[in-house]
């Protein structure tokens, strides 16, 4: 079997708010979206390798998901500061070693759902 790409969903309930969190804070941009007026969006987003997808759509999944992310060591330190620098009220995340990672920090979207930033033990 061969898999060429998994793109996470997540659910989110209002557009204002994901495009803060998702593309103010954490640097991503949008790909595409679809909505059509006067219905819920469904977009792409990325930033390097990591895509995801936002939705609005009821059935499309549950909040509270979480994506687990392998990067360079310097790589997270460098997005670590960068997130830091930034004047973002709702979260300040610290970085910690952890038994499966080198080092690593999460951060939390308004709707409950999760990425953790790894860098990954050899």
């Amino acid at each position: 079997m061969e898999i060429k790409q998994s793109i996470p969903v997540f659910r989110i309930f209002d557009e204002a708010k994901a495009r803060e969190f998702y593309l103010d804070y954490l640097g991503f941009h949008v790909d595409w979206e679809d909505k059509p007026e006067d219905t819920p969006v469904y977009m792409q987003i990325s930033r390097g390798g990591l895509i995801l997808h936002l939705s609005e759509h009821f059935g499309d999944c549950c909040p509270g998901a979480r994506v687990f992310v392998g990067m360079e060591r310097l790589a997270v330190q460098v997005y670590h500061a960068e997130l830091s620098a930034k004047d973002y009220k709702y979260q300040k995340p610290g970085l910690e070693t952890l038994p499966w990672s080198e080092l690593a920090f999460d951060v939390t979207d308004p709707f409950g759902n999760r990425i953790s930033f790894n860098a990954m033990k050899d």
